[in-house]
């Protein structure tokens, strides 16, 4: 027997929950050929995984990779993890279905977490799905699946309008909704807390999620923290109304709080999964964190007139416990700021911190990003996050965003601190069980039928771990540091790592459900 590639001598974690078996894993073309014993075969690439796992590839399912996944240095980080495929369009902003101007929108709010569209997908005209997701097929060295994000399809029907939307609105957001399904997207994105997501009610929403046909609502809730059930409640209502499958993005909190919520949504049979990264702290938008909803932050111009003449001791008179917990992550013209806590900054400024929030605003035209330590840090807060990644819906996500010259780590190490925090330190889970939560679990529920197990006749994706030194090594004081023990993962059959160094492949697809 002959094949492109062999991985000889490791131990498969199939992705079925079986414990792990002795087994090499042939692969022919961009398909796993074989498992089993291949002492005979032969292969014009042999890797050694004596001593290591063979894994399916891992899938992100949230991650801000939608113009950062062009940079080399974003898919070897993703790589070095075990992360073959990138779940994009999350928060229910990214760059299509729209026009030009909508195209320009998304990129300037979201500037602090996806980044500005990347040049190979400029254009002078509208930008559809289909044409996103063309633009990373074989361009990249891992693959990609997109969500339709829905504050884009509002955005490019009604502008930054907060009124409801009218029947002829609601025709035309279908349009596209459908237009994008038939195209290749992978579910529904939305952005709750965000612009202008927040504007539109649950029948709204509702209504756009009836023609996913099995494919998951995904979404950054409208409350997370002491609102969660406001934000859950409105999940189960949206669910009732559409019948759709529901993906709750990022799902961070209290476990006594959150898991009795996905119990009564389970019970009330909604088809409920969510997804969480192994960190306290978040890392979003300044702008959403401090301004009040009256300013109209879609409509850039207005906003800033208002945040200049604001008397700040009106605005933010609350804030004084949040401002310590707010790093500068992200801020083009005042990169002086970044990596250090607003307080930090307002000090070597002379002046307060929210007279220093008020010019990172004014100055990166809303464009600032922070990284926000949450109140619960500390050992509850990690028993929280172990309680919820036991969850049998639980998956994983990184919500990993590469902006800035100070980003949140977990972009760099989130899989990685799965597999050697929770798995090889704590025991949260098996190595089987974190296959399942990592590759299988998130290939099915996003319609990627032949991806997340080791499987003759699936797709190969896999990766090599080694079970002794897998870890995450970035941390908040060195966010861009890569992870360690996984340095051989091939993406549709071709080793796109090896030696943890990148191989030049760019061999990523962009996958359709």
């Amino acid at each position: 027997m002959s094949f492109d590639v062999i991985i000889r001598g490791g131990r498969v974690l199939d992705g079925t929950g079986a414990p792990p078996f002795r087994a090499d894993v042939a692969v022919s073309g961009d398909r796993v050929a074989a498992v089993g014993r291949l002492e005979t075969a032969e292969a014009a690439t042999e890797i050694d995984a004596s001593g290591r796992f063979v894994a399916p590839g891992f899938v992100d399912c949230h991650v801000h990779g939608d113009a950062a996944v062009f940079d080399p240095m974003v898919q070897r980080a993703a790589l070095r993890q075990g992360v073959t495929t990138f779940l994009l369009g999350q928060d229910g902003l990214s760059f299509a279905p729209g026009s030009a101007e909508t195209v320009a929108y998304a990129s300037r709010y979201f500037a602090a977490v996806n980044g500005p569209l990347h040049e190979s997908q400029r254009g002078e005209g509208p930008l559809s799905v289909a044409e996103l997701l063309g633009s990373y097929d074989r361009t990249v060295a891992v693959n990609t699946a997109y969500l339709l994000p829905h504050g884009t399809i509002r955005y490019d029907v009604m502008g930054p309008s907060s009124a409801p939307a009218s029947a002829d609105d609601l025709a035309a957001m279908l349009r596209r909704v459908e237009r994008g399904l038939a195209e290749g997207a992978a579910g529904l994105s939305t952005g709750l807390e965000y612009l202008p997501g927040r504007y539109a009610d649950a029948e709204e929403l509702a209504a756009l999620c009836r023609p996913l046909g099995g494919l998951p609502y995904v979404t950054h809730m409208r409350a997370y923290g002491p609102g969660a059930g406001v934000g859950m409640a409105e999940v189960v209502d949206i669910a009732s109304r559409s019948g759709a499958a529901v993906h709750v993005s990022h799902l961070h909190g209290p476990a006594d709080v959150l898991l009795p919520l996905v119990g009564d949504a389970l019970a009330r049979d909604v088809d409920l999964t969510f997804d969480t990264y192994p960190y306290l702290r978040g890392n979003t938008i300044l702008a959403m964190v401090v301004l009040p909803p009256s300013v109209p932050a879609a409509e850039t111009g207005r906003a800033l007139e208002l945040i200049a003449a604001a008397d700040l001791d009106e605005w933010w008179p609350g804030l004084d416990a949040t401002w310590p917990r707010l790093t500068v992550s992200h801020a083009p013209g005042m990169e002086w700021t970044e990596g250090l806590t607003v307080v930090a900054a307002a000090e070597r400024a002379g002046v307060s911190p929210a007279e220093l929030c008020r010019r990172l605003l004014i100055e990166t035209r809303l464009e600032a990003g922070v990284v926000s330590a949450r109140p619960d840090e500390g050992p509850e807060g990690e028993q929280s996050v172990r309680r919820m990644l036991r969850h049998p819906s639980h998956t994983g996500g990184s919500d990993g965003i590469y902006v800035g010259g100070h980003p949140h780590p977990r972009g760099f190490g989130a899989f990685a601190r799965f597999l050697g925090r929770h798995v090889r330190e704590l025991g949260d889970w098996t190595w089987e069980q974190a296959a399942v939560h990592l590759a299988a679990h998130p290939a099915r529920r996003f319609g990627l039928s032949d991806r997340g197990l080791v499987r003759t006749g699936f797709a190969a994706d896999l990766v090599v771990i080694d079970p002794a030194t897998v870890a995450d090594r970035a941390t908040y004081a060195e966010p861009r540091e890569l992870a360690t023990g996984v340095a051989d993962v091939l993406v549709s059959g071709v080793p796109v790592l090896a030696g943890g160094e990148l191989t030049g492949a760019l061999t990523g697809r962009a996958l359709r459900p």
